[in-house]
This record gives C-alpha cells, sequence and structure tokens, in this order.
C-alpha cells in the first residue's frame, strides 16, 4: 500500500528573475527607446545618477579609450578590435583603420526606413531553411498575420490561397501548413503567429523556457487555468495546481510581464534619420568596432546615497523603500552593461565575418545567417535576432541596420557560395552599365550572371529587381530613350 511521504530533491534551474526579464527586456529597446527609459529611471529612482552630470568625466572616458588603443597598435591586421570592457559575466570578441569616405546621402535614406512586421517576419524567413513549397505556405501563413502579431487565417483560408501549388492530384495537407504555422511560431517577437490569446501566451513562455527560464509552473497556468487566473485568488490557484500560493504568485508576476499583442512591438516607422549604436573605423590597419557613447546612456548608483541606506541598514533603521530603489538602481546599471557588451560583441562578430564588404563592396558581402552569428558570441538565436531588430552601425559604406548583414547563401558555378546581397549589387551594377539603347532582359542578366559564376533561377533575379525598384527592360529603354 503506498503512503504518503516527503522527498528532499537537489537541482539546478535558472529562474526568470526580475533583473533577467529586465535586461531581456533593455536588450530589444532601440536606441531612442533606451534613452526614454533611463529618463524615466533618473526621474523616479533617487538611487540613480548620470555619469554626465560630472563635468569633464566624459573627456576623461574617451581619452581613455584613445589612449588604450593607441596601446594596442600592435593588433595583427586580419583582427577586429572591440572597443569595450566587458563585465566580467560575459566572455568576450575585428579589423582596424581610419576612413575618410563621406557616407552617401542615399544610403542614409535607403536604412532610415522603419520595418513593419511583415517585413521582419519575411526576413527572418529568408533567413530560415525552407523547401520551395514551405517557403509559399510560409508566406501565405504571414501574409495572414495581422498588425497584432495573430494569425486570422483560418486553415480552409490558407488552402484556398495555397491552390495554385497543387499539381493533379497531389494536395497539400493540414499537417503540412500546420508544421510550417509552428515554424513561424518561433520567429521573433515571440508570440507571433498565433490562434488565439492562450496560445500567444504559451509560446512566449516556451520562448523564455529556451532561454533557460524555469516556466513551468506559468505555462500550466495558462494551459489549464487561464480564464480562473483574474478570477480566482492565489490561494485557491495553488489548491487546484498542487503547489505553494508563492510559486504561483511568481508565475504570475511572468504572465503578467508577457505581451498579448507581439505584433504592435514591430511597427513600421519613417523617421528622417537613424543614429548609430555602433560605429566602425578603420585605425592603422584595424577594423575598430566601438559603442557610439554619444547616445550610450551613462549612468551609475549615487554613492552617497548608497552609503548612506548601507549604514542606516546596520544600524536597523527601517528604510525598505530606499533599499528597493538602491537594488533596482543596481540592477538597471549592470542591464545596461549587459545590454551593451551583447550590442558590441554581436557587431563584432558581424564585422569580423563580413570585413570583405567592408573592404571592396556589396558585391563582396557574405553569406550569414543568425546561428551562424549565435555559434560566435555563444548565445540563443532569439537574443541575436533581438540584438539586430531596430539596432543601427556607422562603417565607411554608410548607416546599416544590423538585420542588412545578413544574407541567405547562393551557390557558385565553381562549388563556392555567394550572399543574395552580392547577386543584388552585381545586378544592380550590370543595370547602371547598360546601354541604354539596349537594356539588358531578365533572361540576359541570368546568362551575364551565370558567366560571372553566379547560379540564379529568372525568377530570382526578377525578384530581386523588383526589389531594389528597378523596372524592366522595356521600360528602362523607354525611360533612357
Amino acid at each position: 500500500m503506498l503512503k504518503p511521504a516527503l522527498q528532499l530533491k537537489i537541482g539546478q534551474k535558472l529562474a526568470m528573475t526580475p533583473q533577467l526579464q529586465q535586461a531581456i527586456r533593455l536588450l530589444q529597446l532601440s536606441s531612442i527607446e533606451l534613452e526614454t527609459e533611463i529618463r524615466q529611471a533618473l526621474d523616479s529612482n533617487v538611487m540613480l545618477e548620470s555619469e554626465e552630470d560630472d563635468s569633464g568625466r566624459k573627456e576623461e572616458k574617451n581619452k581613455e579609450s584613445q589612449e588604450g588603443s593607441t596601446a594596442e597598435s600592435d593588433t595583427a591586421p586580419n583582427e577586429v578590435e572591440t572597443r569595450f570592457e566587458s563585465p566580467e559575466y560575459f566572455y568576450s570578441s575585428g579589423t582596424g583603420g581610419g576612413w575618410q569616405e563621406e557616407i552617401q546621402e542615399d544610403r542614409r535614406a535607403e536604412n532610415a526606413e522603419g520595418t513593419s512586421l511583415h517585413d521582419h517576419l519575411h526576413w527572418q524567413l529568408e533567413m530560415a531553411p525552407f523547401s520551395e513549397t514551405d517557403q509559399a505556405i510560409a508566406e501565405a501563413v504571414i501574409d495572414g498575420i495581422d498588425g497584432d502579431g495573430y494569425l486570422r487565417e483560418s486553415l480552409s483560408d490558407l488552402h484556398q490561397g495555397l491552390a495554385e501549388l497543387r499539381n493533379g492530384d497531389e494536395t497539400i495537407g493540414d499537417d503540412e501548413i500546420e508544421m510550417v504555422i509552428r515554424r513561424i511560431q518561433t520567429f521573433d517577437p515571440p508570440g507571433v503567429g498565433a490562434r488565439d490569446l492562450r496560445e500567444c501566451l504559451l509560446l512566449q513562455l516556451q520562448a523564455l523556457a529556451r532561454e533557460g527560464a524555469e516556466t513551468g509552473v506559468a505555462e500550466a497556468l495558462v494551459d489549464k487555468h487561464l480564464d480562473e487566473i483574474v478570477k480566482k485568488p492565489v490561494v485557491k490557484l495553488a489548491t487546484s495546481m498542487g503547489t505553494d500560493p508563492e510559486t504561483v504568485q511568481t508565475a504570475l508576476s511572468l504572465i503578467r510581464s508577457l505581451n498579448p499583442y507581439p505584433g504592435t512591438r514591430i511597427q513600421a516607422a519613417e523617421t528622417e534619420y537613424v543614429v548609430p549604436d555602433v560605429v566602425v573605423e578603420r585605425r592603422e590597419g584595424r577594423w575598430v568596432v566601438a559603442l557610439n557613447h554619444e547616445i550610450t546612456p551613462s549612468i551609475r548608483v549615487n554613492g552617497l546615497y548608497a552609503d548612506m541606506v548601507a549604514k542606516r541598514s546596520q544600524g536597523g533603521g527601517d528604510f525598505q523603500a530606499m533599499r528597493g530603489q538602491l537594488q533596482e538602481a543596481r540592477w538597471l546599471v549592470r542591464s545596461l552593461e549587459m545590454r551593451n557588451d551583447t550590442l558590441l560583441r554581436v557587431a563584432s562578430a558581424i564585422i569580423e565575418h563580413q570585413q570583405d564588404f567592408l573592404d571592396k563592396g556589396e558585391e563582396y558581402m557574405k553569406p550569414l545567417v543568425l546561428a551562424e552569428i549565435a555559434e560566435m558570441v555563444d548565445l540563443h538565436e532569439s537574443t541575436i535576432s533581438r540584438v539586430t531588430t531596430r539596432k543601427y552601425m556607422l562603417t565607411p559604406k554608410g548607416v546599416f541596420e544590423f538585420k542588412y548583414f545578413f544574407s541567405t547563401q547562393l551557390a557558385r558555378s565553381d562549388g563556392g557560395e555567394t550572399s543574395a546581397t552580392a547577386v543584388r549589387a552585381r545586378i544592380k551594377r550590370m543595370v547602371a552599365e547598360e546601354n541604354p539603347a539596349k537594356p539588358l532582359s531578365d533572361s540576359r542578366l541570368v546568362n551575364d550572371l551565370k558567366d560571372a559564376g553566379f547560379k540564379v533561377a529568372r525568377r530570382t533575379v526578377a525578384k530581386y529587381r523588383e526589389a531594389m525598384g528597378i523596372p524592366p527592360s522595356h521600360e528602362r529603354k523607354r525611360v533612357n530613350a
């Protein structure tokens, strides 16, 4: 006969602490949003102060950085230098030199456009390995996602939109469409592609779990007790879950931190200009990657107030509110350091991979996917996706969003590989150099690309040409006539 008994188990797990939640949230903010966040924190937390309040502090910091760069001038020419001292809880990783080229104004304008949710999803689709049929299904699924991030198309609606892919008696099954939907649901932002609120919250919790968070209780609450979360008190929920109220309260806090409308985080917004988060320069034969200190918030904990709280705490005084603010201030400072370190590590890895682009131009852009950078910096792909969204890099070639350096791989006739960006750049140059009286057709572009070693289909050339806003050959002839 079984008898109830108590068991003591020892295990390790990573909990989604408030500090980790804050670090993840800061990571996905743009520079403007981060500035607003820091300003609000400075206004509401007396324990925080801006380092810019001390006259000369920033000049001394820049001077020390320049002296450190001079001292390290013997770095190997093919390394990328990272101009940032990583915190001790992070691991760290570029090619150097000063450049005098002026940034083309049209390149600034090209990269200043906002990104819509659909553009963001299609970009991730290009980075993921899909078969031709699955890619068509994925495009139909993405088109069915609304601005809030929810998939509003039913399976029957998707079947109707994919009717042209059916060959004879062969049809696309529901299970195949469902499989593609599941893959789209792993895209950024977490929760995108959900059919209802329950699925949306579960997808976000699963994304946090992939990053090491303990989400088991929260997932069970959303899956089985979503309607009761608001109505039932914590004690009754704990009884239903067979756990203690404190665990349920922690899970509820995690659920409340989720976004029920994930698509609203990615919104198209037209801006007159963008401010780069990092700057890439060539100095003494090396590429140097540095944070843009003009926009990087520099805050610290107020030492005077921190000492005051420590002394009063030792004396038994009740400074609960002040101690809470001190803890929040320390979390914010550390989370900001983590954000800066991650941003710089990812930028350095990108530049290390794309040195040929900086030296020779777009036609030498190498294929690159999120997984490669994730492996280089030892982070999850979802983290890389957050870092590369709405973050910009100033290079000798212009201001680019981090995403620009990622491109799908295309085969070459010599057995090598090239990137879609390089092929687009080659098409753009070929059209610019064509005879105005005899513009190149898509078929002629395919043949010329083949002669140059690029294996590209005609429909791919047409797709790239249209994406660059280049009209077909007969329209170019009329324009140039």
